[in-house]
């Protein structure tokens, strides 16, 4: 079958799937505290979740990142992964992975081993109880903590991703890295992104801490070089040498990364996102269900990839913020 290759020559292998908007969390940059969930009928099957990614495994998509709201709330989630793992089986798809809040690990961290995830990445921003509960609204933090390690007992590789927020976490950067190491996890920051923004959330440029100021302040102390190495995903890395530990920069603000972009994102709601940062998406729930031949889903997701922009518009100035987006984080998927 003729690979997904977009406008500009950058051929689509990452494809990361929203299987529910629903969090057990109300992180204060993703969600509003009073969200209004999709009622039911709106969001895809997990059949339907299935036949859709499989397409995308069929045209050359070899990475698949299940996020949400938080994945691991939604019911009947391992059958979704039990079904994924048959592309893991027959080598058409190289990596099965997902990102979470680590609330659910403690129970989902073994059947997700067994059936085939070697990693994941767990949204962490602070060590802190206090700022742990603040920030997230209603998470706890030990229960976060059990879930990390239950995720590697069950010999997953977790990876950290904490948001740079101003005010917020500046003065535990040196604790988070440290944390990170002793616990031979690796990290990655990313800068705060303006979704959501008249949705009632307040400026998100008060939050806005630039990963260039963070690195600057690392350089202080630790001697960081640069990793020609990439993940599949946006983040640029850096070794730590005195700590011999890799710490990701995801800068979709300070540096612009879409070059080389190789992914699109599917919301539980069949909406294909093209790129992040911009409004334009395809309707794939309509195609889906209007015909049990694959042959017309997969002509719609050529025709979206066909409508893949070069980049985004996130550029945060003195004054405001250019670019936003008016939906929530939670929408697209983390």
């Amino acid at each position: 079958m003729v690979p997904l290759i977009d406008p500009f020559a950058r051929a689509i292998s990452y494809l990361r799937v929203s299987v529910t908007d629903r969090c057990d969390f109300r992180c204060t940059y993703c969600m509003s505290e009073h969200m209004t969930f999709l009622p039911k009928a709106d969001l895809l099957s997990l059949e339907e979740l299935d036949r859709l990614c499989t397409a995308f495994v069929r045209m050359g998509v070899q990475k698949l990142r299940i996020t949400g709201g938080e994945p691991l709330v939604r019911k009947g989630i391992l059958t979704f992964f039990e079904a994924m793992s048959r592309h893991l089986q027959s080598g058409a798809l190289k990596e099965l992975t997902l990102t979470t809040n680590g609330s659910q690990l403690a129970k989902f961290a073994e059947p997700l081993a067994a059936l085939g995830v070697k990693r994941v990445n767990v949204s962490l921003d602070t060590l802190d109880p206090a700022k742990f509960t603040q920030i997230t609204r209603w998470g706890r933090l030990p229960q976060v903590l059990d879930g990390i390690q239950a995720a590697k007992a069950a010999g997953l590789r977790v990876k950290i991703n904490a948001v740079a927020l101003k005010g917020f976490n500046e003065d535990e950067l040196f604790s988070l890295l440290d944390w990170c190491a002793r616990e031979d996890q690796d990290l990655t920051f990313i800068e705060v992104m303006p979704m959501g923004e008249d949705m009632g959330e307040g400026l998100r440029l008060d939050q806005y801490w630039p990963l260039k100021d963070l690195r600057a302040r690392l350089s202080e102390r630790f001697t960081l070089t640069d990793l020609a190495e990439r993940s599949g995903g946006p983040a640029r890395y850096v070794r730590v040498e005195e700590t011999s530990q890799k710490l990701g920069f995801i800068t979709p603000l300070t540096h612009n990364f879409c070059e080389s972009c190789n992914r699109v994102r599917l919301t539980c709601t069949g909406e294909l996102y093209m790129c992040l940062g911009q409004e334009d998406m395809a309707d794939l729930r309509a195609p889906l269900r209007a015909s049990p031949d694959d042959a017309v889903v997969e002509a719609a997701i050529r025709a979206a990839i066909a409508r893949k922009p070069k980049g985004h518009d996130f550029d945060y100035t003195r004054q405001r913020v250019k670019g936003q987006m008016t939906r929530h984080m939670s929408h697209t998927g983390g």
